[in-house]
């Protein structure tokens, strides 16, 4: 019998073909018949007191290729019996191989642990009788979902609790970039919390698009079990592109971008959803004033033009007309946002439906109501995502349908690239008071990265686009050149002073020749800390914003004519360290980082040495210099521990004493810690890529690398910029999530830049270093 299920249940898994409910359903049937051939074997239908029950997701007959079954044996009163049927059932279960949740339960104490549990609610209430009588089932979903009702109110907040640390666990669905198809917030589980909550009567539920999205993410589930041959319900990078074959889709980012449009929609319904229970379920606010209220009618406080609030909710005015108002889709946005109260659903269907065109150009009231709500915070986020979902987002900016969901394969942004700009508009918002135009600096932070999507440098590509939207929202040409200037070049502050030497005069000629007023420059400046926020924190440590609060002064210092300051000279303790013979080392703790100096007796080579001697004590290096006094070299690191507290300073100080002897091989200790942390999988990454930025210095050459991070990366490029005869005279190093762009100022044996000859061979002795 098993074999024969097994046979049968393998075949209809392999069958090629579309993904989609009929799938599910056959393998329901086949399933649920098997279940019934065993229920009779085992003698559970003499009498009628032993019923089979499905929960969860087989009892919605939502069987995926590697779905556990979830089984429910329901009975009166004698457990004996009802041990001996369930022993009967699980062990062929177990022998088929197909994973089994299950239990044993009377009415009785089925109805004690749902009262207990809200897990066993949601798993119940999709009961659905396989074999048995009927009657025992609906006995026991009725009482659950009468007690469910009538326990709502205090049992709501037991199920947000739920979904919120389920969120906190596995992040949101539209925005992970392996997400759990089940498990992260948008996703099928909130499906079931969605429909618990209609269950409660307490409210109804959004009729949108959100089941259809539903229905993708289960064709998405079958798909993967599908391709992997395996139960689990994350969507793996590896696996991502034959998933998008087998769904038909064009590629594994149109994949991640349908993922992501339907956990937006579900979320957005689960969100609003949660809105309504919150609203019935507090107190009303008391109110500083009265607010309008006709007899009868619910009470009304204005808002703005045509817009009030009403219990909780931002609607339109009984007389307001979209169709004769181009602009209250703007002004109803930015009011709700400024007040950090949400649109009301049926108002946001309405102006979806009847708005008429806005006039192009926008008049300024319009205007004014967009970068309000642009630069309202955080509330911003709901009512932007409420416009979204209706496609007013996309009917307001053209063009902006393009980077709708689109995913970022960049471990440091915890965004879509859409996402990402609207929450570097929030983050602008708090910066307004550090410029003289914040309403240019809200735009440029929602189009900054507008160009993504698109073929070519987004930054270019982004210009354009600005150029032609910023008319059309109403911006006059200077206006439209400052926003498009700062779309163009937003990518130049950090990339300057992360990557390049802020001592150069070079350095600071280069920003200045882009960004050459103090307005636009404070704009600059803003702007990158408001991408940088919204991108995660690996984008904003403090090392980076030091770096580039550094570069910006010194730029507005060369706008307004001051001459370039001389590079730092040696400290005292400094000199008198690179003074000592032999090794020495010091160690300064600075906030999350580290000072490391190190003097040493000058040799080829040295660099790489201590960067190896630090890799293996778990430093991560963020920059380094080096200055050459006599036969001595001076090397001030700047680090931080990778975990944990950082090494002490005597145990540093004696290994680099013990490698520059020759008794301690850098390399060996390297090559045998990489390969206790080997995986048995060989996992590729893309090559590295070795750069020399022609004209970016005066006074030296300059290497950029570009690679995935790895244990004794630094010293492997090092020690090849050495065998090529070349000089490291600074070093910065950005890691970004998982990769890292270290930048090499590099001289010659004079100190000079080097030869054109010389840096392509240092270029191909790094790149067979990283090969």
């Amino acid at each position: 019998m098993s074999g024969d299920f097994t046979a049968a249940r393998g075949e209809l898994i392999r069958r090629p073909g579309p993904f989609g409910p009929g799938r599910r359903t056959a393998l329901t049937r086949l399933t649920d018949d098997w279940l019934r051939e065993l229920f009779a074997a085992a003698d559970a239908t003499a009498g009628a007191d032993i019923a089979l029950v499905a929960v969860g997701g087989h009892g919605r007959s939502e069987l995926a290729p590697g779905s556990d079954l979830d089984l429910l044996l329901l009975h009166r009163t004698d457990s004996r019996r009802a041990a001996q049927v369930a022993d009967a059932l699980w062990y062929p279960i177990w022998d088929s191989g197909v994973s089994l949740d299950h239990s044993v339960r009377t009415v009785a104490e089925a109805r004690r642990l749902a009262s207990e549990d809200v897990k066993v609610v949601l798993g119940l209430m999709d009961a659905r009788v396989i074999a048995g009588p009927p009657e025992l089932a609906e006995q026991l979903k009725k009482a659950v979902f009468s007690d469910w009702r009538a326990m709502a109110s205090r049992r709501l907040p037991d199920l947000r609790e739920l979904v919120d640390s389920r969120r906190e666990r596995f992040g949101e669905l539209a925005h992970v970039l392996e997400p759990d198809l089940k498990e992260a917030y948008g996703g099928l589980r909130e499906a079931t919390v969605i429909r618990a909550i209609a269950a409660s009567w307490l409210t109804d539920i959004p009729h949108s698009s959100w089941q259809a999205s539903i229905d993708f993410l289960l064709n998405a589930r079958d798909a993967l079990h599908w391709v992997s041959g395996r139960s689990g319900d994350v969507l793996l990078l590896q696996e991502q592109a034959a998933v998008a074959e087998a769904l038909g889709l064009e590629s594994d980012d149109h994949l991640l971008r349908e993922v992501y449009a339907a956990g937006r929609s579900i979320a957005y319904a689960s969100d609003t959803t949660w809105h309504r229970v919150t609203r019935l379920t507090r107190r009303a606010p008391r109110l500083s004033f009265r607010p309008v209220k006709r007899s009868g009618a619910p009470e009304r406080l204005p808002l703005a033009d045509g817009v009030v609030v009403q219990d909780g909710e931002v609607v339109l005015a009984a007389d307001a007309r979209p169709d004769r108002d181009p602009t209250l889709v703007l002004r109803a946005a930015a009011a709700a946002a400024q007040a950090g109260v949400p649109l009301a659903q049926h108002t946001v269907d309405r102006l979806a439906r009847e708005s008429a065109p806005i006039p192009v150009p926008w008049p300024r009231s319009g205007r004014e109501a967009f970068v309000s709500l642009l630069g309202a915070g955080a509330p911003t986020i709901t009512v932007w995502e409420a416009l979204d979902q209706v496609g007013l987002i996309s009917s307001l900016i053209p063009g902006w349908e393009v980077i709708r969901s689109a995913p970022q394969r960049n471990a440091i942004h915890r965004f879509t690239v859409d996402r990402h700009l609207v929450e570097t508009a929030v983050q602008a918002s708090a910066l307004t008071r550090s410029v003289e135009r914040p309403d240019l600096l809200l735009v440029s932070a929602l189009l900054h990265d507008i160009g993504k999507g698109r073929p070519g440098d987004h930054s270019v590509v982004g210009a354009e686009i600005t150029g032609q939207l910023c008319p059309m929202l109403g911006f006059d040409a200077d206006d439209t050149a400052t926003i498009v200037a700062l779309v163009r070049h937003h990518l130049v502050l950090p990339d300057t002073a992360t990557r390049r030497d802020l001592d150069d005069p070079a350095t600071i000629a280069t920003v200045t020749s882009v960004l050459d007023s103090h307005d636009l420059l404070d704009l600059m400046n803003a702007l990158v800390e408001a991408d940088s926020m919204a991108t995660g924190p690996a984008a904003w440590s403090d090392w980076r914003r030091n770096l580039i609060n550094d570069l910006v002064a010194r730029s507005h210092a060369a706008l307004a004519g001051t001459p370039h300051p001389e590079p730092p000279a040696l400290t005292p303790e400094q000199l008198a360290l690179a003074g000592m013979s032999g090794v020495q080392v010091t160690m300064e703790d600075l906030d999350d980082e580290c000072t490391l100096t190190v003097a040493a007796p000058d040799r080829v080579g040295l660099l790489s040495l201590v960067a190896g001697v630090l890799s293996l004590h778990r430093l991560q290096v963020r920059a380094a210099k080096v200055t050459t006094l006599a036969d001595r070299a001076l090397q001030v690191w700047t680090v931080r521990p990778l975990y944990g507290d950082p090494p002490r300073v005597e145990q540093v100080a004696d290994d680099i004493k013990r490698a520059l002897e020759g008794t301690y091989d850098i390399a060996e200790k390297i090559a045998k810690r990489d390969a206790a942390y080997a995986s048995s999988e060989r996992i590729v990454h893309p090559q590295a890529r070795v750069d020399i930025a022609v004209g970016a210095s005066d006074s030296t050459t300059v290497l950029e690398v570009r690679s995935h991070d790895a244990p004794g990366l630094l010293h492997r490029v090092t020690g090849a910029v050495a065998s090529a005869d070349a000089a490291i005279v600074g070093a910065k190093v950005a890691t970004l999530g998982s990769d890292v762009v270290d930048v090499f100022f590099l001289v010659d044996r004079l100190g000079e830049p080097l030869s054109e000859d010389h840096a392509a061979a240092v270029k191909v002795t790094v790149q067979a270093a990283l090969a």
